[in-house]
Parts: C-alpha cells; structure tokens; sequence
C-alpha cells in the first residue's frame, strides 16, 4: 500500500487485488427500466468539453437516453446551478464540478442524494464521500505548463514565479471561472500570502478564463509558462507535438477532485443515477487515460507517459476552509487584477 498527503490527511491507497476490494461492497440499484422510460437526463458539468461529449454520446448509445448537455467551467456552472435553485427551479439532474469546496455547501444545503454505484469502492478515497454524497469522476492535476523550446529557465516552485525574469510570460486562469484556480489560490494564500499574487501581478501575468483559453496562449506563443495549469490540457498538446512540458513543483502540485452529484428532487431521478453510475464505469474510467486525464478510480492507470499518482508531491488543501472563504477569494484576486 502506498500512503500519501492529501486534502490534510494521510490517504492509503490500496493495491490489494480487485476482488480482495469489492468482496464486502453492496452497490446501490439502479433502476434502468425507469431510467428509459424517463428517456432524458440533464447534466451540468465542467469536465473538458471533448470529453464530456463523448460520454454523454456513449451514455445515450448505451442505455438510449438522451443527455441534455451544459458545459463551463466548474465556478461558471455552478454559479448557473444555484441561481436556478434560489428560483426553486430544479433543472439539472447531475452535475460533475471541480469545485470540492462547494459541494460541501450541497450537502449542507440538503441538495443532494446519496448515492453508492457500482464501483464506488474503486474510487479513491480521498476523492468520494463515504456515505456517497458525491463521487470523482475524474482527479485533475495541476502544477506548472511551459514551452520548453524557447530557451526560458522553467521554475521549480511556486515562489519562482515571482522572479522579475518572468515579466510578461505568464498566464493562468480566473477563479471566478474555473473552480480548480479558486482551489489553488485558496492554498497558496495560506502558504505565501496575497503578496505573491500581487508580485504576479506586477510580473505582468495574463489573466484568462479557463484552462483550455491557457492552453491556447501557450500553443500560439502568446505566454511561454503557465502560472497554474492543467496537466490534461498539457498532455493533449503534447500528443498534438507541442513542444510543452509539465512541472511539478517541489512544494507541490495540486490533485484535486472532480466530485459527480445526482440533485435532490431531478426531475429525471433514475436516470440521473444511470448516468452517475456510468460515469465511473470501465468505459468512462478507460477513457480518461487516453484524453490525458487521471482518472477517479485507483485501479485504472494513469495517461500514458504520465507518473502515477503516488510518485507527486502534492500540497494539501483545506476544502472546508476555501467553502468558507469562497467569495472574499474571489473578491480580493479581483481587486489585484482589475
């Protein structure tokens, strides 16, 4: 077994055979006859856009029900949600978010429902609710992206970034957007303090909205480093023949959640739980790896290439306390780089 820092608390991944794992876990049913006859599922998400659509294509091809499909990033969809739960409309059926942080304000706010599928067990630990709450989908990596072929010295860690060299070469994303930037800026604040971002910010650092528009920056030369991005993002320009390299830094990179919730009162309940049980199935979690993602089980390997898990040196974030500090984050981050 191999044990590891995450989240604030010493995780055990097991490599236990397969059978040696599920031998005690009983999955939650899933009504499937319902689910067709309710033919439809709305599903609100932040996964990559590409690959979001190829679940929901697999989903609706393998059980015939068609998936209503909204994609942004994780703060963006969010945001969207709950507006439309202030209005006591309840539109979505599932949601999959990279926002740990607030899907603890569901729970609090009794938006969810439990939900144990088939394979729950698989899912890593420190990525699920015991009690099913929610889920990962998939694990999102994040550390530092860089063009490797324009002769710039790379940094190592976070602090590097800071250095009046890198004056007009960065760019990372707002957390005002995309949820896992709020999970980052929320840790290093509590390390290094607001000063580093405002030293960022007098580095001249491009702020855009998600990871895919960092990616494109780096792609077209705009930037040469990315000061948070997506591994994934990375791995795909990569695979592209970009030439682009991920950093993991020496204090430590980030490996956060993409938690999938089926809502309370969906208006397409079974096939919200279709669909939430699909989304850690072998297809979904095979698929992963091959779009450059980790994916949320811990029997499934990671994206060609990429080191497991277990190998990284990850920082711990406090997903309780960034819940708390959600809006003054934003709001400060947005005085430091009007």
């Amino acid at each position: 077994m191999t044990r590891a820092l995450v989240a604030g608390f010493v995780v055990t991944w097991l490599v236990a055979p397969v059978a040696a794992q599920t031998a005690t876990f009983t999955p939650d049913p899933v009504d499937l006859p319902a689910a067709k006859r309710e033919a439809a599922v709305t599903w609100y998400t932040s996964t990559p856009v590409n690959t979001a659509q190829k679940i929901a294509n697999m989903f609706q091809a393998e059980a015939g029900i068609k998936v209503e499909l909204f994609r942004s990033g994780g703060s963006a969809v969010l945001r969207r949600f709950m507006q439309e739960i202030d209005a006591r409309r309840v539109i979505a059926d599932v949601m999959t978010i990279s926002d740990p942080a607030e899907v603890l304000t569901l729970i609090k706010r009794d938006l969810v429902v439990p939900f144990r599928p088939r394979h729950f067990d698989r899912i890593r630990d420190e990525v699920k609710d015991p009690k099913g709450y929610h889920v990962a989908q998939r694990v999102n990596l994040v550390g530092f992206i860089a063009r490797s072929d324009k002769g710039v010295p790379l940094p190592r860690n976070w602090t590097d970034l800071t250095d009046p060299k890198y004056k007009g070469l960065l760019v990372m994303p707002d957390p005002s957007y995309t949820a896992i930037q709020l999970m980052v800026i929320g840790t290093l604040l509590r390390k290094y303090g607001w000063g580093f971002y405002e030293k960022l910010r007098a580095n001249q650092i491009m702020i855009v909205q998600s990871h895919q528009q960092v990616s494109e920056t780096l792609t077209r030369g705009e930037r040469l480093i990315a000061a948070e991005g997506a591994d994934q993002f990375a791995w795909l320009d990569r695979k592209a023949g970009h030439k682009i390299e991920t950093i993991w830094p020496i204090d430590g990179a980030f490996a956060i959640g993409a938690p999938t919730v089926v809502i309370k009162g969906a208006p397409h309940p079974n096939a919200a739980k279709a669909l939430a049980e699909f989304m850690i199935s072998d297809a979904v979690q095979k698929l992963l790896p091959s779009e450059g993602i980790y994916a949320g089980r811990s029997d499934v390997e990671p994206p060609p290439g990429n080191p497991p898990l277990a190998q990284i040196k990850l920082m711990p974030v406090n997903y309780e306390q960034i819940e708390k500090d959600a809006k003054s984050l934003k709001t400060r981050f947005n005085e430091i780089y009007q």
